[in-house]
């Protein structure tokens, strides 16, 4: 017997095609679960069930014969979850900051449109880190993201409400954003696989300036197959958007996933952190060994390589997110922000223009220069991050906004590179540390290369056998129990449901 949260999102929507599961039934059992878990990992700031609900109804009352034409795609029925950054018309979006606790939109992200095109329903909005300067979600609006791996860790972020969500089984797969790992670092935490699309696949439309390249939309998700499949409705080309996107895959992202068979290819492998002169655990170096013998095995040529990149990247970084930071918000409201967010804005606003054209020009020199020492590579390979875990409350907890800003460098010295870059990018969960952590590693390839990318990691993912695995929080909360009937493929695994809903 497995439960409904056990499929996957594509053997969710398969079930719903065969009709032994309603998208409403999905809904339901999704709520009940929110209900029941959301506050104890800290994963929902907005639960939008009224909507959901009309939404799922609507859907199932689509024939089936004509469901395709409208919403094309693999995930009709699936449900989702939008980040908390992310914009929602009429929606409570509060971008994780008391100062916005009440602000509804009426505009949607072109990502949130995209996923509703496809046929998924909103649940609601996740968690997020504060404007997303952070990499932990501890704000003021919603109880803080933990781990459901180990409740009295981080969850990560700024999309650490998404991987909470996911990995508590209180959604199938979650959209997330990444401006310097904020999709990477929450998946490796807690056992998931995060993805950053190249520049340009996905719209950041359809309000912004492109954030200077360095944030995408990518998904939060259990296998490599539910990733790709999230990335397939969210990479639509979008008019005036300010990167161009390279084009998909035949047969799109999500059969370069589940063919899992990118060729011979000769991955550069290395350990050394690229933005501080930091330790790195010996889990997190472990689970780097045991990636690159599976790929090798796998038949791939694994080479060590210096990193790309190196520490005096990080001024230039650092000057860059300080500007990131200086979102619009009204003058009497900068006071309800987060003190670290008040240190980043404060730097944000010493920064010239001059100062600001000169380092985003230096960062273009950085940035060819590690092109060409990565030549004759087809991937990297390297941690997602320093250690496989922090406690709730450990970046912040000396009162100092600058040791905290200081302590998410050295926890994260590798992620940020690849925003920087444009690369794509995915953290693959591959091992768990001595205490019992999700370990991930990163796989990033050339600009454009997502097929590559993704087809490398489910082969990876496939050698690891991760999917299966769950935090004990899993078994917790409502059930609704699934016989198994005749298998049919999806995502990758063969199994298939016969609804006994209890």
């Amino acid at each position: 017997m497995s439960q409904i949260h056990d499929l996957t999102a594509l053997e969710q929507a398969a079930a719903i095609r065969r009709g032994e599961l309603s998208g409403s039934e999905i809904i339901e059992y999704y709520l009940a679960r929110i209900e029941a878990l959301s506050d104890t990992v800290g994963a929902f700031v907005t639960v939008t069930a009224d909507h959901a609900r009309e939404q799922a109804h609507a859907l199932d009352r689509v024939p089936p014969g004509t469901r395709t034409r409208q919403h094309p795609g693999p995930l009709y029925g699936v449900p989702v979850a939008i980040k908390d950054l992310t914009l929602t018309a009429g929606v409570r979006t509060t971008f994780g900051s008391a100062a916005f606790a009440d602000y509804v939109p009426s505009v949607d992200a072109d990502v949130v449109r995209l996923l509703r095109a496809a046929g998924t329903v909103s649940l609601g909005k996740t968690t997020a880190a504060e404007l997303g300067c952070s990499l932990y979600t501890e704000g003021e609006v919603a109880p803080p993201a933990r781990n459901p791996w180990d409740l009295a860790s981080t969850a990560g972020g700024s999309s650490g409400g998404a991987a909470a969500a996911v990995a508590a089984g209180l959604v199938p797969f979650a959209q997330g954003s990444d401006g310097g790992g904020s999709c990477r670092i929450p998946a490796a935490l807690c056992g998931l696989v995060g993805y950053k699309p190249t520049r340009g696949v996905v719209s950041g439309g359809p309000l912004g300036a492109g954030g200077f390249g360095l944030p995408s939309h990518g998904p939060i998700a259990r296998t490599i197959a539910d990733a790709a499949a999230m990335l397939d409705a969210m990479a639509v080309p979008v008019p005036g958007e300010p990167y161009l996107a390279p084009p998909p895959p035949p047969g799109g992202y999500l059969a370069a996933a589940r063919r899992a068979d990118p060729g011979r290819l000769r991955i550069g492998r290395f350990t050394t952190p690229m933005l501080a002169d930091e330790p790195v655990h010996p889990d997190c170096r472990a689970a780097v060994d045991t990636a690159a013998a599976l790929l090798a095995d796998a038949g791939h040529e694994v080479v060590d390589v210096p990193a790309p990149l190196g520490p005096d990247l990080w001024p230039l970084f650092e000057t860059v997110w300080y500007v990131l930071a200086l979102a619009p918000v009204p003058p009497e409201r900068e006071a309800r922000l987060l003190p670290l967010t008040r240190l980043l804005r404060r730097r944000g606003n010493a920064v010239s223009a001059a100062t600001l054209v000169a380092t985003l020009a230096e960062l273009q020199v950085q940035v060819r220069r590690a092109m060409h020492a990565v030549v004759g590579l087809d991937l990297l390979l390297c941690p997602t991050l320093s250690a496989p875990q922090a406690p709730v409350g450990w970046f912040t907890e000396t009162g100092d906004p600058a040791e905290d800003f200081d302590r998410q460098r050295r926890f994260s010295p590798y992620c940020a590179v690849f925003n920087v870059t444009g690369q794509p990018s995915v953290s693959v969960p591959v091992a768990q540390s001595a205490a019992g952590q999700p370990v991930g590693v990163l796989l990033t390839g050339r600009s454009g290369a997502d097929a590559t990318v993704l087809a490398t990691a489910a082969q990876l993912e496939e050698r690891t056998g991760w999917p299966g695995r769950h935090p004990e929080i899993w078994r917790a909360g409502p059930s609704a129990t699934v016989k198994a009937s005749e298998p049919e493929r999806a995502g990758g695994v063969a199994r298939s449901t016969t609804p006994d809903i209890r």
